[in-house]
């Protein structure tokens, strides 16, 4: 037997990252990797002079293109070929260095963002030569490289930029279903999210609700096979006979009404405990957050729930004057 109703939906949960324009993101890779190269300069100092990195003339010709409110393509293409060319010239002089044992003089925060600056150098010299913006596992921070774009297409912000995280809402309490920084279809992860619901309540629920993306063929097999309803327009034609069709529409806009809960969640997350923009750094602190946060969303209901079942009953003969949201 069947019970309850498992809402889903997916959502991006924005890092706090400099907006990646790519002038930027190569300007800070390049600045990066001249620090590196003063370390590893340090025992030739009073011996042989610098290695001629430019870097004066790079920082002025990134700074002519950045002071301006308006960039053509050409402009930052040129802006681009420019600064590719400077790392270019950084990453030669590291490969002597490097060659002669200098690279255990480095920190181990300087050896980890010299690897990622070559990655970055890597993508925007191959997205410059192919000329796209689109390139495998792109990284959009230096800082921060296991950061992905995620393409939500939402009005005023079509691409976001940090953990990608799907949720199930039962009986207003929150659960994590999957967690990734890169982008991954929710739509396709509906019987994993069956079966935990299995796991955590002993039974497969009535019924799905869930946006269209869920709503494709291989789901509704799943759901007929294990008799659970899902939400939204059945597959095929609409139904011939009329009462049928509006019975059909009223349920959709039933499933609609309930499915507005998870969009809640979101809300109450991202504008009162902080999944707008999570400060955390690390991919292992980043998901701590985000868990301990959905925590908070759970304690919060349920001292609503005790809340009102205080007002209700008056257990102890007295009138508590919190409010709800206390």
């Amino acid at each position: 037997m069947h019970f309850g109703d498992l809402i889903l939906d997916a959502t991006c949960v924005p890092a706090d990252i400099h907006y990646p324009t790519d002038v930027h993101l190569l300007n800070h890779s390049r600045e990066v990797l001249e620090d590196v190269l003063d370390t590893l300069h340090i025992p030739d100092i009073g011996v042989r002079s610098k290695p001629r990195d430019k870097r004066e003339i790079a920082r002025i010709r990134y700074l002519d293109y950045s002071k301006k409110k308006k960039h053509g393509k050409t402009e930052t293409r040129k802006t681009i070929k420019q600064q590719l060319q400077f790392i270019r010239r950084d990453i030669c002089f590291i490969e002597v260095y490097a060659k002669a044992g200098r690279l255990p003089l480095l920190k181990k925060s300087q050896y980890r963002n010299l690897l990622v600056a070559n990655e970055i150098y890597r993508q925007q010299a191959l997205m410059y030569q192919d000329h796209n913006h689109s390139v495998e596992d792109r990284i959009v921070s230096l800082e921060q490289p296991h950061i992905r774009p995620i393409v939500r297409g939402k009005a005023g912000a079509h691409t976001e930029f940090g953990a990608k995280l799907e949720i199930s809402v039962v009986d207003g309490f929150v659960f994590s279903e999957r967690l990734d920084f890169n982008s991954f279809n929710e739509g396709i992860g509906l019987r994993q999210s069956l079966e935990r619901y299995k796991e955590r309540f002993g039974s497969y629920p009535a019924s799905v609700i869930a946006d269209k993306i869920y709503r494709n063929r291989a789901n509704y097999h799943i759901c007929k096979s294990l008799g659970i309803r899902l939400s939204g327009p059945r597959l095929g034609r609409p139904p011939a006979d009329e009462c049928e069709h509006r019975n059909q529409k009223h349920l959709e806009r039933l499933d609609s009404k309930i499915r507005n809960i998870v969009e809640g969640r979101f809300g109450t997350g991202k504008r009162k405990y902080g999944l707008d923009r999570v400060y955390a750094k690390r991919p292992e602190t980043t998901a701590t957050v985000i868990t301990l946060n959905l925590l908070v969303l759970n304690l919060e209901h349920m001292l609503r729930i005790l809340y009102s079942l205080f007002s209700k009953f008056n257990i102890f003969g007295v009138y508590f004057v919190l409010s709800p949201a206390a």
